[in-house]
């Protein structure tokens, strides 16, 4: 038992309960789009199970055979705007978003190169929207927030705990952010995403 208590010294710490979550990653990308700096969007498809119509990041599960998060993300990119890896160049990750909905986002920021041409897959990507990063960099978002709270159900052990169901249980808020671009409404986890960058550059 003490080999493997040592055997922790060269573990590499994770987000505790990870495996129940929805992982995914996606890119911040950015490109010189009509002579401006621009971050790239999509807005999805109406027929997508998923966030259909709303404004997103290119990007998607992590899938077993990815080696890694960033590559999850590299190969989203690629796939939905019809890239290479070669067309990307990595700059570097965001801060890893944690919901209170059980999904895990893992954001990287890439810059797709000059002479890269994009192609979108339009079963999944309705349109591209290029938001230029200088109107971001001056826009406030509209700011909001959801409460969050813990609601046991019928069947939890309350007579394990101290009160029982009169336990003061915790709650909490979800900071949300809604930017408006050209009657496109960018809000959810892609705003979530956005903001962290953008606070990144001031």
């Amino acid at each position: 038992m003490m080999e493997k208590i040592r055997a922790l010294r060269n573990r590499e710490a994770k987000i505790l309960g990870h495996e129940d979550f929805f992982e995914s990653a996606v890119t911040v990308p950015i490109m010189e789009y009509q002579g401006e700096i621009c971050i790239i969007l999509e807005e999805r498809t109406s027929w997508l199970k998923k966030n259909p119509g709303e404004i997103s990041f290119p990007g998607g599960r992590i899938e077993r055979g990815d080696g890694s998060a960033l590559d999850a993300a590299i190969r989203e990119t690629c796939e939905e705007l019809g890239l290479t890896r070669q067309d990307l160049e990595y700059i570097g990750p965001l801060d890893i978003l944690l919901t209170p909905f059980n999904v895990l986002v893992y954001p990287f920021v890439c810059l797709v190169r000059k002479n890269a041409v994009i192609k979108p897959n339009f079963s999944e990507c309705r349109s591209l929207l290029y938001v230029p990063l200088a109107y971001l960099m001056e826009t406030e978002p509209i700011t909001s927030a959801v409460a969050v709270k813990l609601v046991p159900p019928d069947d939890y052990p309350y007579e394990l705990i101290p009160r029982g169901r009169d336990y003061p249980w915790r709650e909490g808020s979800y900071a949300q952010f809604f930017y408006v671009w050209q009657g496109h409404v960018i809000w959810g986890l892609t705003a979530r995403i956005l903001q962290h960058f953008l606070s990144l550059l001031k």
